[in-house]
């Protein structure tokens, strides 16, 4: 009797559980679909753009020593300005030099006097021969004297023109436009032509920019060549810098390839007009790596793998999620590009990633993307 009641006890709960589960179902609340933020993607005339890193190089860079030797007399610029090419930077002690031009033109001026009598005295052998007054040997002796002159007369003025340059070289001059650095040299020193090192002087305005790229980056660039396009267009900033400011483009790609690290050494040309940049920094380059096309951008962050592919989350029409199998281009701007999986019409879930999955129904809070500005400034220049 006592399992009888015990077992009526318990079928009567299970009745009980039952009913009462069965009335929340039927007259309970329904779950409310999960609130999420969805948007059009972008349709935008972009560019590709490939990420380097590398450093400023001068153009030219001049290592300045003297031409003569002798004394600094003096110095023509402070350290770290800016010079024209012709400026003069040194001076050294002229009054050597200027004595021996001075001995040199009075060489050539001795020579040319003996020249000058050895001249007539070959006239009057001419007369004299043709009278036949004199034998022919002191005409042809006489007509020596002269070319052996002339010779000597080349040898001076060659010795004074040397003497000149050497008076002209106590100037060290500046070979470029550009900027010196420090003087390495006092005034009082004695410095050696050729030798001494006075100064050094780099070009800065274009100035280059040096980098590594990949054997592909080689390849694309000789195809570029090939059809006509050089000089793709590049963009830098500095380390301190968030936008790319400083504008320039490839003009150099080198003859061979580093067999060590499979990578080749590319140049670009920065305009630089008031000296800002200057050899040695770094910078993070971007090189142009298509031409303007029409792209479908969405939030990076709406990107997300779905068994090993990448994916994004669309809503449908009746309001019920369902996945997407992309193909991922660069980002740029903060913003991915697409390049196929996607329209420019679809809805595609940009917040709330973690609460969808395909299939169920959701809620849609539209917010439409906005526009950053560098997109704007995403295009090459004069594109």
């Amino acid at each position: 009797m006592k399992n009888s009641a015990f077992l009526a006890a318990s079928l009567l709960l299970a009745i009980l559980a039952l009913s009462g589960c069965s009335g929340d179902q039927a007259g309970g609340p329904a779950p409310q679909a999960p609130e999420v933020t969805v948007a059009h993607p972008l349709s935008q005339d972009i560019v590709d753009w490939d990420d380097y890193v590398g450093k400023f190089q001068a153009v030219q860079t001049v290592d300045v020593r003297p031409r003569v030797s002798g004394y600094l007399t003096k110095v023509h610029f402070e350290d770290g300005q800016a010079v024209k090419a012709g400026d003069v930077l040194f001076t050294i002690d002229q009054r050597p030099f200027q004595a021996q031009l001075a001995a040199a033109q009075a060489d050539v001026a001795r020579v040319q006097a003996t020249l000058k009598n050895l001249r007539v005295e070959l006239e009057r052998q001419r007369k004299l021969v043709e009278n036949g007054n004199v034998s022919r040997s002191r005409f042809d002796t006489a007509e020596a004297d002269v070319a052996a002159a002339e010779a000597e007369l080349k040898a001076a003025q060659a010795n004074a023109e040397v003497a000149a340059l050497n008076v002209g070289y106590t100037e060290v001059k500046a070979p470029a436009d550009g900027r010196v650095s420090y003087r390495r040299v006092d005034v009082g020193n004695a410095v050696t032509a050729d030798d001494t090192l006075l100064t050094k002087l780099v070009t800065v305005d274009p100035i280059y920019f040096v980098f590594e790229g990949s054997e592909a980056l080689y390849l694309k660039y000789k195809r570029d060549m090939a059809a006509g396009r050089e000089g793709a267009a590049v963009r830098i900033r500095l380390q301190d810098e968030t936008d790319f400011n400083w504008k320039g483009h490839l003009d150099f790609m080198d003859s061979m390839l580093d067999g060590s690290s499979g990578t080749i050494r590319g140049r670009a040309v920065i305009d630089n007009p008031d000296g800002f940049l200057i050899p040695g920094m770094f910078g993070h380059m971007q090189l142009q790596g298509s031409e303007p096309y029409k792209g479908i951008l969405i939030p990076d962050t709406a990107v997300t793998t779905i068994a090993g592919n990448r994916a994004v989350y669309v809503v449908g029409a009746d309001n019920k999620i369902a996945s997407r199998i992309v193909q991922l281009g660069p980002i740029n701007s903060g913003f991915r590009v697409i390049r196929s999986g996607l329209g420019a019409q679809d809805t595609v879930v940009v917040d709330g990633l973690q609460r969808v999955r395909p299939g169920i129904e959701v809620t849609p809070v539209a917010k439409p993307l906005e526009v950053p500005a560098s997109l704007a400034a995403n295009l090459p220049s004069g594109q």
